[in-house]
């Protein structure tokens, strides 16, 4: 898992910064984005993808990152202007974000397969949170942030279920959807196909059926 971030700090960058997303593929609800800064060589056993670590595992890591990082993190990109710059592009809003609002500028970002708009060096890896550390810490920040987001929006439009499935398109969800009607916190266009109420848009990382 520091494959990659021995070979930036071999080449004399200190400052690593692993960058992910979360909630990409949801039908409700905000995408998250992480940046955390970890220090050069620390080694954290248990770090991994965050979609394979349970939800115990991962508030347990969300406070070991927190402790030990040079710097944490968070863009928070919300459902209007999702809908607006399409998933995609406010994914990698959420990025920018998540980096800009590190308190340390990093010398050097490794990135889930994307490439965020900010002028540092980079490398994009194509699962980079089954094999780089820094992002793995990046993708359980993220999750847990927005997990915990969930369980408030459960209060806010209860009977869909959000606490459980994080807005993601279950079959409860789509139930419940199709039952009670989308709340405004909902993606429409992500929608679209499952109510049958306007032309079908392609769900990056969500299928619906």
């Amino acid at each position: 898992m520091l494959e990659y971030e021995q070979s930036v700090w071999s080449a004399g960058k200190r400052l690593v910064a692993g960058v992910d997303e979360v909630g990409r593929g949801c039908l409700f609800g905000d995408v998250v984005a992480a940046a955390v800064i970890l220090p050069q060589g620390l080694v954290l056993e248990e770090v991994n993808d965050s979609k394979k670590l349970s939800a115990k595992k991962r508030d347990k890591l969300y406070d070991i990152i927190r402790q030990e990082a040079v710097a944490v993190g968070v863009g928070i990109v919300d459902v209007e202007t999702i809908e607006k710059i399409n998933i995609r592009q406010a994914s990698l809003l959420a990025m920018k974000l998540a980096v800009k609002s590190l308190e340390v500028t990093p010398d050097y970002l490794l990135v889930d397969a994307e490439q965020v708009n900010v002028p540092i060096e980079q490398m994009s890896l194509i699962h980079g949170d089954a094999v780089s550390q820094a992002i793995a810490a990046a993708s359980i920040i993220a999750k847990v942030t927005r997990d915990r987001m969930c369980l408030k929006w459960d209060e806010e439009f209860p009977g869909y279920g959000l606490a459980d499935h994080k807005g993601y398109a279950t079959k409860f969800h789509r139930e419940r959807i199709l039952e009670f009607g989308p709340t405004a916190m909902h993606r429409s266009l992500f929608l679209r196909k499952l109510l049958g109420t306007g032309e079908e848009e392609e769900v990056e990382q969500g299928v619906l059926f």
